[in-house]
């Protein structure tokens, strides 16, 4: 699961990059009822999403060019040139070097050897988002490669993560596994097989015709209602490139479009096994 104590290695902030950032607010204020702080025109329009009073996650305009909408998953370091330089010499890519960010902390994005972009938040006043693990915010992120042993070696040097492979039903399209991942060594009162907070899931080419076929990571928002949220995804303009569906053990979730071409994942998990 996805906590607040942010250790190392593990998501710690999440963001929007899009074209229409008030359309944008409109849409997952509907589908997940945030509401959008915008951080005034100094800052380009970005602002933080907040649920009950707590940051559940941001957005902001596009500024590379070329890119394409998507939500960008930070995860936490203690110290983000070191992390660049290990991305470097580990085949991958230096996209936006590290930067300070007015005090807040210090951040930096990469691409991993394979394409999948990603970011890292070294924490200064902002430690990252206060509300997760619960409907309405991220509980979960997903990596979808076309090299899942390649991913789990340089995400695994990079951040140190704990990977555990486990089957998928019928095989699975593409592969018959599926790691989960999570940061090293948990803390006592949290078992480690707890602290797993996203998984690896290998693809071929093909299926990844969304992100011109390459990798992507992906956030999943929990929900009480999936079907009832995926109802709301596409009367709101969205559309559903998969589900709802049950997934044994895990949730009955769905696959979903932004308007603006951005993905990601609702689930309402599963309840436990009394």
């Amino acid at each position: 699961m996805i906590t607040t104590d942010f250790i190392p290695g593990s998501p710690t902030w999440i963001d929007l990059g899009v074209p229409d950032v008030d359309a944008a607010a409109d849409f997952y204020g509907t589908v997940f009822g945030w509401e959008f702080q915008s951080l005034g025109p100094e800052a380009g329009g970005y602002g933080f999403f907040r649920l009950d009073g707590k940051t559940v996650a941001a957005a902001g305009l596009l500024t590379e060019e070329g890119a394409r909408p998507s939500w960008m998953i930070y995860f936490g370091t203690t110290d983000a040139d070191a992390s660049a330089q290990t991305v470097q010499s580990t085949g991958g890519t230096v996209r936006a070097a590290p930067v300070d960010v007015d005090g807040a902390g210090r951040m930096a994005q990469f691409t991993d050897p394979q394409g999948g972009q990603f970011a890292v938040w070294q924490p200064g006043d902002n430690k990252g988002l206060e509300a997760v693990d619960q409907p309405g915010s991220l509980v979960w992120c997903e990596l979808y490669t076309t090299d899942a042993p390649a991913a789990k070696k340089f995400y695994g040097t990079l951040f140190g993560w704990e990977a555990q492979d486990m089957p998928l039903p019928g095989g699975g399209e593409g592969g018959d596994t599926y790691t989960l991942i999570g940061p090293p060594g948990g803390r006592s009162e949290v078992p480690a097989e707890d602290r797993m907070h996203g998984g690896i899931m290998q693809l071929p080419p093909e299926n990844l015709a969304l992100n011109a076929f390459r990798p992507y990571w992906h956030p999943v928002f929990g929900t009480t209602d999936c079907d009832g949220t995926v109802a709301t995804v596409t009367g709101r303009g969205g559309t559903v490139q998969m589900g709802p569906e049950d997934a044994e053990g895990v949730g009955r979730l769905a696959v979903c479009i932004d308007p603006f071409g951005a993905d990601f994942v609702v689930l309402t998990p599963a309840m436990p096994a009394t």
